[in-house]
């Protein structure tokens, strides 16, 4: 695997697979552009040396075909703005003809966007014939969409068989990715405090068996804490539950003993007599909900001890929120938890933010740039933790 940042791409065409997998709204305008932006470095680097830019990504999970919605055609304005003003070619098909006639007439500095890799099932069933024709565009080929990473699709990993291997990068997004990861999976400095919320356990199980090697401590929140509140005899009145994950709860809690690991619970919650944003509030022990109230985030008890446990802790991994943050009410836990991962990031501990909510509350309440890396890859992110092989990853190693 050769290194990016090393590499002169000066006359080379790169193929790059970026996430461009963005919203839009029914004017097909860009809503949130993240994924855009965190492409534009890689980007720049290549047009800098004198390269010429080729970007092939997915929009959406169009189910017939091309069609009007899921055109990436939307994206080239904002595109050109995004690169300083640059001209972006398009092309009608990813890998037809239009495609193939204007990549070989591609001069240094230009920037060429493919249409929707989607309009084609090959494209997620990992058809090595639609991989080879979309290598055919390129000189090397770089993969700096980690959001699909987990994917083992035609684009994003199966298309590397034909690229040697001095010819097959990651992009700078993917290298800070991959980097960040590493450094926490394997070579956290203790202790290192995992905190894991959402709303259930079945979503992090793996996640938290594969932490309870790794981490010191480990805070749960959100509706999954209540799960294993209940497996611990607590009465949870109406808070979220998965009855058919009490035992693994117990299980967890097990295990996390006769491995020294601290797990926290929160010690009392916000409750709400409904799921609403003007429901009545109260604050009670986690495993004392009266009947008809339940749990929508973290108490103040709760907010001080996980607050203590992350400052005292020289790694941070991030991935859950604490409550249900998009409700002003229920906002304070998982606000009380970011500003502390903040602090302790100051002061020198490494952090990492990881999975869409956690993400959307460190933007929200303006943590982006006060902890040490935001991950961009929700599912690759989380499969990464939980100690599967991303096939993304694997391609360009």
């Amino acid at each position: 695997m050769s290194k990016f940042s090393d590499y002169n791409f000066n006359g080379q065409k790169a193929l790059i697979r970026v996430d461009f997998n963005v919203p839009l709204n029914e004017k097909f305008e860009i809503t949130d552009d993240t994924r855009m932006r965190a492409a534009v470095p890689t980007i720049k680097k290549i047009l800098a040396d004198g390269g010429m830019v080729i970007l092939m990504s997915h929009l959406g999970r169009p189910k017939e075909g091309p069609t009007e919605k899921y055109s990436l055609k939307h994206l080239i304005a904002h595109l050109s703005e995004l690169l300083g003003g640059a001209t972006v070619l398009f092309a009608n098909d990813c890998i037809g003809e239009q495609a193939y006639l204007t990549a070989s007439m591609m001069r240094p500095g230009e920037v060429l966007l493919l249409e929707n890799l989607r309009f084609y099932k090959e494209e997620e069933k990992g058809n090595e014939e639609f991989a080879e024709k979309l290598s055919k565009l390129g000189d090397v080929w770089v993969n700096d969409a980690f959001g699909t990473a987990h994917r083992a699709h035609a684009s994003t990993a199966v298309i590397a068989k034909f690229f040697p291997a001095e010819k097959r990068f990651f992009g700078l997004l993917m290298e800070g990715e991959v980097t960040s990861a590493e450094k926490v999976l394997h070579s956290a400095e203790k202790p290192f405090t995992a905190i894991i919320g959402g709303a259930k356990v079945s979503d992090k199980i793996l996640i938290i068996e594969n932490l309870l090697d790794r981490a010191t401590d480990i805070i749960i929140g959100g509706g999954m804490a209540y799960t294993f509140m209940k497996a611990r005899g607590g009465k949870i009145g109406n808070s979220l539950c998965e009855e058919d994950r009490l035992s693994t709860a117990v299980e967890i809690l097990e295990k996390a003993k006769a491995k020294n690991v601290s797990i926290h619970l929160p010690e009392d919650s916000v409750i709400a007599d409904k799921f609403d944003a003007e429901a009545n509030t109260n604050v009670s022990p986690s495993d004392a909900i009266p009947d008809g109230w339940m749990g929508l985030d973290i108490g103040p008890k709760a907010e001080g001890i996980f607050a203590e446990v992350i400052k005292k802790s020289k790694t941070i991994l991030w991935n859950g929120p604490m409550g249900v943050f998009e409700m002003e009410k229920f906002q304070k836990g998982t606000k009380a938890v970011a500003t502390a991962i903040a602090e302790a990031t100051q002061a020198g501990s490494f952090s990492l933010v990881g999975g869409g909510d956690s993400v959307s509350a460190v933007n929200k309440f303006g943590f982006t740039d006060k902890v040490s890396y935001v991950s961009t890859g929700g599912g690759a992110m989380l499969e990464y933790f939980e100690g599967k092989e991303l096939p993304g990853i694997a391609a360009v190693k």
